[in-house]
């Protein structure tokens, strides 16, 4: 009855640390703090309609940014030039245009500091939209944000840098904004530190989910200078992986200090129709723009920007505060965790109970691997899917995955670990799992790491000191089991469409947290629940599969389908890059 109290209390746990773990914080009005309210009034007229690189309303909207940016005090400039070839036939090939040519125009302007010869904290976002797209998340959240923070930092005493605002054009047409600014603008030369705000989505936390190399000192500034800090090293790993690109793609080989922030919630309103200011997450919208306004100040008025410092691995936890620390320590961690169920499992140590947990598990995330692959293939169907189409089926298909490993979690449930030897057994393949991760990639591998700590101090308690190990027990269950619910929802939100064997991560953490304190399940009944959900998770499927292409599709994606798939019927030659769909994570470049 104990062990059963204590397991409802860390579930309960976990759950609410989960959530807010995921929710951005609240809209506020502070007298000297970041509004989103006061923000959406700028959104809602850069989104009052799409505003593609060479259109009437780009140019208008230009010429709006212009006059805002003087209205704060602020030296504006353009700097002109024209697209390359190839990006005006991406952009004629989705607007349906015939232009010869189409201009290139940045927006650049500077608050002056009180100390001129220092160098500059420069903020970027860029102002073309797709086609189609009114674009109040991508990116017109990101130059709303940054218009917050520049009359924020122009309405109080003047800082001790320049601040330098950088608009982009034609970042959805090959960053080709941005690498003009960088091949010919003389400001470049003076940029110190640099901030660029990015968007995939309409909402959910906003993220640094980038940074520039050796970034030490870089995590530190942030970590001290935000109030709701959202932000890991395991994003900066992924994304560095991954074949995307942003605007601070082009800046991070010159070497300054830079951070790169973004929100991927709502992830249907990527490059949608749908993306109104009404639509728009206003906590995101907080989340961002509050972190952009306290690192910029504390950028401006510092003495001595960030300097190069070995990389360090960090992680906010449930948005309250950061921890980082060195790489190596992820080998202490690892030593004392492995060395706590050791301990736990020193007296009457059963070889075969040990063998048959570490198989148990293994067995049981391999066929729930296998589960999420097979319904995860039902729902795309026989044609490759439009991949928007999949973003706007990301909250169902989180939902498909959810009920998988809860069937699997519910298998595991049906033998007892209440042994030490079983516990060592069941954690063994984790183990192994984290050193592999800490050799290869040890800025990621404390998602691992951490948890084999906190859940192997909480088992030697157990054995030496019960009632101590209980409690201890409780709170390994929720904060392990509240991180590894707020990963899989990110994980899923990031890869899931496409990849959503990446659950396994948090089901694997979810079971060592919390099944020494679960109660176990007949056989019959676990066997029961994995069927019913596991049909749950099939039904989910199929709804997805045929369910009608979604309204936040944007109309050029659909368009290159239907040309795409006409063009193999004709047996043709398949389209130039610049033309050919692309998957949305690359479509930002």
């Amino acid at each position: 009855m104990r062990l059963t109290l204590a397991f409802i209390v860390a579930l309960a746990g976990a759950i609410i640390l989960a959530v807010l773990g995921t929710t951005p914080p609240a809209p506020r009005a502070a007298p000297d703090g970041f509004s989103a309210d006061a923000a959406m009034r700028d959104i809602r007229r850069i989104a009052r309609a799409p505003h593609p690189s060479g259109s009437a309303e780009h140019a208008a909207l230009r010429d709006w940014l212009v006059g805002r940016l003087d209205g704060l005090g602020m030296e504006v400039r353009l700097q002109r030039g024209t697209f390359p070839p190839d990006a005006v036939r991406f952009l004629n090939a989705r607007s349906g245009g015939k232009a010869a040519s189409i201009p290139l125009t940045n927006i650049i302007a500077v608050l002056p500091g009180s100390d001129r010869s220092l160098p500059t904290v420069a903020l970027m976002a860029h102002y073309d939209s797709v086609a189609g797209s009114p674009a109040a998340a991508d990116d017109g959240a990101g130059v709303a944000a940054i218009l917050a923070v520049a009359e924020r930092l122009a309405a109080q005493e003047q800082g001790r840098r320049d601040l330098l605002v950088i608009l982009t054009d034609g970042e959805e047409a090959g960053l080709s904004g941005v690498r003009l600014f960088f091949a010919e603008a003389d400001e470049r030369e003076r940029i110190g530190a640099l901030i660029n705000l990015e968007t995939r989505g309409g909402g959910g936390k906003a993220n640094l989910f980038q940074t520039s190399a050796d970034n030490g000192e870089v995590v530190r500034t942030w970590a001290r200078s935000v109030p709701h800090p959202g932000g890991t090293s395991l994003a900066t790993f992924i994304y560095s992986v991954l074949p995307n690109d942003t605007d601070l793609t082009v800046a991070l080989p010159l070497g300054f200090p830079a951070w790169n922030f973004a929100f991927i919630g709502r992830p249907g309103l990527y490059h949608s129709p749908l993306a109104t200011a009404d639509n728009l997450d206003r906590g995101a919208l907080q989340h961002m723009g509050e972190q952009a306004l306290g690192l910029t100040r504390a950028l401006v008025d510092a003495e001595r920007l960030p300097q190069p410092a070995p990389d360090v691995v960090f992680f906010d936890v449930f948005g309250l505060f950061v921890v980082s620390y060195a790489p190596y320590w992820g080998w202490v961690m690892l030593a004392v965790g492995t060395a706590g169920f050791v301990w736990s499992a020193r007296r009457g140590f059963d070889w075969r109970a040990f063998c048959a947990a570490a198989g148990w598990l293994v067995a049981i995330l391999a066929g729930t691997g296998l589960v999420l692959a097979a319904v995860n293939w039902l729902s795309m169907g026989g044609d490759a899917p439009n991949y928007y189409d999949r973003l706007a089926a990301i909250p169902r298909l989180q939902a498909m995955a959810a009920l998988v490993c809860l069937g699997g979690l519910a298998l595991l449930a049906s033998r007892s670990f209440a042994s030490a030897s079983r516990q060592l057994g069941f954690v063994l393949p984790i183990g192994l799992s984290a050193m592999a991760l800490q050799a290869l990639a040890p800025l990621a591998a404390y998602v691992l790491t951490i948890p084999l700590l906190l859940c192997g101090l909480a088992a030697a308690a157990r054995t030496s000191l019960p009632a101590i190990g209980i409690v201890l027990s409780v709170v390994a269950g929720a904060l392990v089991g509240g991180y590894a619910l707020m990963l899989g929802f990110a994980l899923m939100q990031a890869v899931g469409p496409t990849l959503p064997a990446v659950c396994l991560l948090s089901m694997a953490l979810t079971a060592m947290a919390l099944m020494p304190l679960a109660p176990v399940w007949p056989m019959r009944r676990a066997g029961a629940a994995y069927l019913v959900l596991t049909l749950g998770a099939v039904a989910i499927a199929l709804w997805v599969r045929l369910d009608p292409i979604a309204p936040s599709v944007p109309g050029y994606a659909v368009n290159e389908q239907r040309a795409s798939r006409w063009a193999l019927t004709r047996k043709r030659v398949s389209r130039p890059s610049w033309a050919r769909p692309r998957d949305a994570l690359q479509d930002r470049s």
